[in-house]
């Protein structure tokens, strides 16, 4: 009896199954919907189209069934686009440090940074001395070497980091803002900057890398070619000597020097506090304290002062390679000048932008010399350079030259075009909301801001002033800045390019060797 109903089992469902389809079949063919209310004349574009319609006026019956759509054509590209609302905030501690502070309550992290009047351009006669006391920070502290500060630091999720350059040193502190996070995240980084033990054999750990990169540094075209241009543009000024230091400056360092520099620059008085993260004023104001309150005291570092004017003049390295490396340049302003913002655009139009700019059609599109060249204006405390590199075949370094001066002295004369001027202008403005899209990036422009004593809106004044400029401001700015009388070159590549009197020997053209990165910028 059981096999038998286990055999109807399957006929059964079978039955169901039909009977279910013909049940669904009846529902589907039915023509007695419900009635529906006449639609309305905003409704009726949702209602069935003839297909006849369609094909007799496609575009209006397409128009009329698809929704309005937004497209770039329609954005108006002469006004910025929106910008985050930034709630900067200043203050000083007892000790004179500077704070800048944005509440960013997106996520619960904190982004710090410490800047101090402490870079190579302290070095005093030592070169190398700021750049190595930097490095060592994190490589002892009382008990603690750099294993246990590097565990320190993980243990808690943040993250340490430090920098040396010209002008400035920096130290950085990314934590969590939960309590039992940042408090001691927080010590630790005050600890690490405050009571470094620069242990020796971290510091012959450290010479030695800088020994050797010197060494590397003879193999590189590119970094001969930024040396000497510093050297040069700025002979017996603090912002020539080389910030990685010489082989003989670093020989005769001793830890001792390092304590000695630390407890001169790395004080209260002469650092700027930035802070962006999930915390509110109070207690950045508390977290303020403590790091000035750590730290050595002692007041603020003198102001660099201005370089003096230097005559035209054009120095060769030689250098066993294919290509010829260029740097033209000259004294440009400090981070204070206001030009600033013309001399930005400017910089832009004639050589910052990449492919769209002026000399990048000069000297790649038209004539072929360079897969690329590019113009930097690097303003600091004092009045830093502006500069144009590239690279080229040894036989064309005449022609490329004649081209940069050419193409300098016209924009000086001339200005840029104005649809130069709008493009640059949207470009700017494109590009800005980038700036601050993060805390990260918050964090640096606000040390920015601290460190060149910088009004708190300066980015707002900034864009303004971007806005407001003519090509006549541009033209004008260059030429009250830019005198073609002291313009400095620096080539470095095989001799030949300093051949100028008897004819050469005809040569076969040599094949263009793989393009370089230019020197980086300083801060």
């Amino acid at each position: 009896m059981a096999a038998d109903t286990h055999n109807r089992r399957p006929l059964v469902l079978l039955l169901l199954a039909i009977l279910a389809a013909i049940v669904l079949s009846f529902l589907l063919l039915r023509d007695d919907a419900p009635q529906t209310p006449p639609a309305t004349p905003e409704e009726a574009t949702a209602q069935p189209v003839d297909p006849a319609q369609i094909e007799a006026e496609p575009d209006t019956v397409v128009a009329e069934l698809l929704p309005e759509l937004h497209s770039l054509q329609q954005v108006d590209l002469d006004q910025p686009p929106a910008r985050r609302n930034l709630d900067l905030q200043h203050w000083t501690t007892e000790q004179g440090t500077r704070v800048y502070f944005m509440q960013a309550e997106e996520l619960p992290m904190l982004d710090m940074q410490l800047l101090f009047a402490a870079g190579a351009s302290r070095d005093s006669g030592l070169p190398g001395l700021a750049t190595m006391t930097n490095a060592m920070l994190n490589e002892g502290t009382g008990d603690m070497d750099a294993g246990s500060i590097a565990a320190g630091f993980e243990r808690l999720g943040a993250q340490f980091s430090n920098s040396s350059h010209r002008d400035m040193a920096l130290t950085g502190l990314r934590t969590l803002t939960a309590t039992d996070k940042l408090d001691p995240a927080l010590a630790l980084f005050a600890e690490v900057i405050a009571r470094p033990s620069f242990p020796q054999d971290a510091f012959e750990r450290l010479r030695n890398q800088l020994l050797a990169s010197l060494q590397f540094r003879l193999q590189r075209p590119a970094a001969l070619a930024s040396e000497a241009f510093w050297t040069d543009l700025y002979p017996d000024h603090p912002y020539g000597s080389l910030p990685e230091g010489q082989a003989d400056s670093l020989q005769s360092m001793t830890p001792e020097s390092l304590r000695q520099f630390h407890s001169q620059y790395y004080t209260a008085g002469n650092a700027v506090i930035a802070l962006v993260g999930d915390i509110n004023r109070e207690r950045a104001e508390r977290l303020a304290q403590r790091l000035a309150d750590a730290l050595p005291q002692g007041p603020a570092a003198p102001v660099i002062a201005e370089p003096e004017p230097i005559a035209s003049s054009h120095r060769h390295i030689d250098f066993n390679g294919q290509q010829t490396h260029i740097l033209v340049g000259q004294h440009g302003i400090s981070r204070h000048d206001p030009d600033y913002a013309a001399l930005y655009v400017g910089n832009q139009i004639l050589g910052g932008s990449g492919f769209g700019s002026r000399l990048m059609q000069e000297i790649r599109e038209s004539r072929g010399l360079s897969y690329s060249v590019s113009s930097r204006l690097i303003p600091m405390q004092a009045t830093g350079p502006v500069m144009v590199s590239m690279q080229t075949r040894a036989d064309q370094v005449d022609l490329a030259l004649e081209v940069i001066h050419q193409s300098l002295d016209a924009f000086i004369s001339e200005g840029p075009t104005e649809a130069e001027l709008i493009r640059t202008k949207r470009q700017i403005n494109g590009e800005f909301p980038l700036s601050t899209a993060n805390n990260a990036s918050i964090v640096a422009q606000l040390g920015m801001i601290g460190f060149y004593e910088l009004p708190l809106n300066h980015l707002q004044l900034f864009l303004d002033q971007v806005q407001a400029l003519t090509t006549e401001d541009i033209r004008a700015a260059f030429a009250r800045h830019f005198d073609p009388e002291q313009r400095l070159v620096i080539t470095v590549g095989p001799a030949m390019v300093i051949q100028e009197t008897a004819p050469a020997e005809p040569e076969t053209a040599e094949p263009e060797a793989e393009t370089h990165n230019a020197p980086e910028p300083e801060l």
